[in-house]
């Protein structure tokens, strides 16, 4: 069975960058947050599960908070849980 990944990229500024990843995770439907530099190198990986997101939420966000001190710009890319199937008649 192959599964369709839906992924979106955003660019930030810094003083953004937390703010965006906070309503990324309210989302729900993320799967998984990737943090680059303006380069396209990767700073940060977040695997998010939905009963892991609560507990790692704090820490992530201060670590994600100290990032921007160092970069000014970021590309953010998201990667989204697939829709699920269309509802059969």
């Amino acid at each position: 069975m192959d599964i369709a990944r839906n992924f979106e990229e955003f660019k930030v500024k810094a003083e953004e960058l937390v703010d965006k990843i906070k309503e990324l995770i309210h989302e729900g439907n993320v799967r998984r947050i990737i943090i680059k530099d303006a380069s396209g190198h990767t700073f940060m990986e977040l695997p998010l599960t939905v009963a892991a997101i609560g507990v790692i939420a704090v820490p992530i966000l201060a670590a994600i908070g100290a990032l921007a001190a160092l970069v000014a710009n970021f590309h953010v890319v998201v990667e989204r849980n697939p829709a699920g199937p269309p509802p059969s008649a």
